[in-house]
């Protein structure tokens, strides 16, 4: 889904957009649903973006960081076992202005090639069909770089991306790298993603968060500050998700 161009007001509303405010906003994150299959994802008329990326890219990390919360993504002791897509509002109560979705982690050897490929399968139908969704973003440990299954997931939105679709390749773990070896995979990085943003980030360091959470305030906000927002209802019991993902 695309947004209209900011209009001409808008830049005076984006200068007052600081780290304070998205990081304020991310910290609303709150759970609304979760599904076993896609036909069990209610439909939403807000901004949704899909956090998706191997196990043990540091996904549940990155979510819990950005939105200042421990244990918002719930990080499985066994990567890959679950296989639920978790979705959390974002806004003040009562009031959603956009959908953190959470997908589970890729690629995990342990789970069976059958269970692999079937979700491979889901994630790509809900990448590619998803109405609401706005942007994606694919974390990568960038000690390995974007790997087969982050190519072959990046060419299946190509479509919807030349479309409009948003997408940010976030290398996670940046603090296990010196600075040339950043500098140097977050070069290699860009001319991979194929006009994609990418950003170096550590959840130990604090390092690029504060940059991440404005970049998706403003996907989300693209006129800026809303005199008000839709609200969405409740999907589930306000109780923890039965599924939860890995990182």
């Amino acid at each position: 889904m695309t947004h209209a161009s900011p209009d001409t007001n808008a830049g005076n509303t984006h200068s007052l957009i600081d780290s304070k405010l998205a990081m304020g906003w991310m910290h609303t994150a709150r759970f609304f649903t979760t599904a076993a299959q896609l036909n069990q994802l209610p439909p939403v008329d807000v901004p949704e973006i899909a956090f998706v990326g191997r196990s043990n890219a540091g996904k549940s990390t990155a979510i819990n960081t950005l939105t200042q919360q421990k244990q918002l993504a719930f990080a499985s002791k066994k990567p890959g076992r679950t296989q639920h897509i978790n979705l959390f509002s974002l806004g003040r109560q009562g009031v959603t202005d956009a959908i953190l979705a959470d997908l589970p982690g890729y690629g995990y050897a342990a789970v069976s090639r059958d269970d692999k490929q079937r979700w491979q399968r889901v994630m790509l139908n809900y990448l590619v069909s998803r109405e609401s969704l706005t942007a994606i973003v694919l974390l990568c440990d960038p000690r390995l770089g974007l790997t087969e299954l982050d190519e072959a997931l990046l060419e299946g939105i190509r479509p919807r991306v030349e479309a409009g679709l948003k997408f940010l390749i976030v290398l996670t773990k940046a603090d296990k790298l010196t600075r040339s070896e950043q500098a140097k995979i977050l070069s290699i990085t860009k001319l991979n993603a194929g006009g994609g943003e990418v950003r170096l980030f550590s959840a130990l360091k604090k390092q690029g968060v504060d940059d991440v959470a404005k970049l998706l305030w403003e996907w989300c906000h693209p006129e800026g500050l809303p005199a008000t927002a839709p609200a969405v209802t409740q999907a589930t019991d306000s109780g923890a998700p039965s599924g939860k993902n890995q990182g």
